[in-house]
């Protein structure tokens, strides 16, 4: 930051109006986007999937909760896992405060593991978080999303995940996926995405993305500096 440019506010002037013009073209591009998600074909779901939960046992219909749309985000937190994924939290802290106006666009929210309930409550208590979690533990819910790993898979090095083939032995990963309900109470699978598709979902990136050192990680573990929110140090 030492060696960075210092002029006038004429000077700066001139240069922010001309990324302006790079945002504006950019924001349209994103509109675009948007809009070919929305025109995406959807797939039917046609498995029955019941979660476990704070008030016992749930189905993906339910977790509606009388909305026609449904996000859920696959939060890496594998059975007999002793917590949830660190970075996945760093997630998570933003999901309440989202949480409060989604529904006001026929949109619910919850959050899915394979953890049992019995595994997932008291790590949930312990970060102070009010969205709806559930367990898929006893569902091929996580595999079919392909965000839980078999075994095999995870022997081979070689998952199915992100839409090709990811190299790694692990056997849970995050991302987040989209439902529709229609009138009938049929439901449709219309988008899902993983690794940095979930970042439109980090208030926290969004933020340090508009300061002079932006998100300011190691390239080699870009969030290395990452902890539970119970664990960064006391700020005076």
């Amino acid at each position: 930051m030492e060696n960075r440019q210092v002029v006038s506010e004429d000077e700066w002037l001139v240069a922010r109006k001309k990324l302006l013009l790079k945002e504006k073209k950019f924001s349209k591009l994103r509109d675009e986007l948007n809009l070919e998600r929305r025109k995406l074909p959807w797939v039917k779901v046609e498995k029955e999937y019941v979660f476990d939960g704070p008030m016992g046992k749930v189905t993906l219909a339910d977790l509606f909760c009388g909305q026609s749309q449904l996000l859920i985000y696959h939060f890496m937190f594998g059975p007999g896992w002793q917590e949830g994924c660190e970075h996945c939290s760093f997630w998570a802290d933003h999901f309440d405060s989202v949480n409060i106006h989604i529904g006001e666009r026929d949109t619910a929210f919850a959050v899915v593991s394979r953890a049992s309930w019995t595994e997932i409550e008291p790590f949930k208590k312990r970060m102070g978080w009010k969205f709806r979690w559930v367990s898929s533990f006893n569902t091929d819910f996580n595999f079919d999303l392909h965000v839980s790993f078999t075994p095999e898979q995870v022997k081979s090095g070689v998952l199915p995940y992100n839409y090709g083939k990811y190299k790694a032995h692990i056997d849970e990963k995050e991302g987040v996926t989209a439902f529709y309900r229609d009138e009938s109470g049929h439901i449709y699978h219309t988008y899902s995405s993983y690794e940095r598709g979930i970042d439109l979902m980090n208030t926290t990136y969004n933020f340090l993305d508009l300061t002079a050192k932006g998100r300011d990680e190691n390239p080699e573990a870009p969030q290395d500096w990452v902890r539970y929110h119970d664990q960064y140090r006391a700020r005076q």
